[in-house]
């Protein structure tokens, strides 16, 4: 049986990207030899603590939502224990009725995704045609509007370079 659950874990302020990389690669593989499913991985970086712990007044942030067994939380808890760049650790588990409207959410945004990529489709076919095409074309083709929900689904525009250097 598989549950939804969030991991978040507080590194030494002085970690280095490699050993980040290190940590998150471990908790990666532990997921998936115990057929678990990483969701999302959020890192916040480096934050101030409320309190100091072991004379550390900052710490590195980092929060995964995954999809478990609870096998899987014990060996999880297991490895951040025993190491030594792990200042605080916590697995928690979700509400399922908070990560079925998350979901929801995610699906609805994907699809309201797909329209919007399918009509950027169709434009970029219609401005590729020859000029006399392309005109008749606008002239025939309806305008789509969007609802208010449908617009607020749509994710705003993040370059994927950005993106890649927020989850690395």
């Amino acid at each position: 049986m598989t549950r939804d659950y969030e991991l978040g874990f507080i590194l030494y302020p002085e970690v280095s990207e490699e050993e980040i990389g290190s940590v998150l690669g471990r908790i990666e593989q532990i997921v998936a030899n115990h057929g678990g499913q990483i969701v999302q991985v959020n890192q916040w970086g480096r934050r101030r603590l409320a309190y100091p712990i072991q004379h550390h007044r900052d710490g590195y942030y980092i929060f995964i939502d995954m999809i478990l067994t609870p096998e899987t939380v014990a060996e999880l808890e297991r490895t951040l224990t025993v190491s030594e760049i792990v200042l605080r650790h916590m697995v928690k588990r979700r509400d399922p009725k908070a990560v079925q409207k998350e979901r929801q959410e995610r699906e609805a945004r994907a699809a309201a995704a797909s329209v919007a990529a399918a009509n950027a489709e169709s434009t970029t076919i219609a401005s590729s045609a020859p000029a006399e095409a392309a005109s008749a074309e606008e002239t025939e083709s309806p305008v789509v509007e969007l609802s208010e929900e449908e617009m607020a689904a749509i994710p705003p525009a993040i370059d994927e370079e950005e993106e890649e250097g927020i989850q690395a």
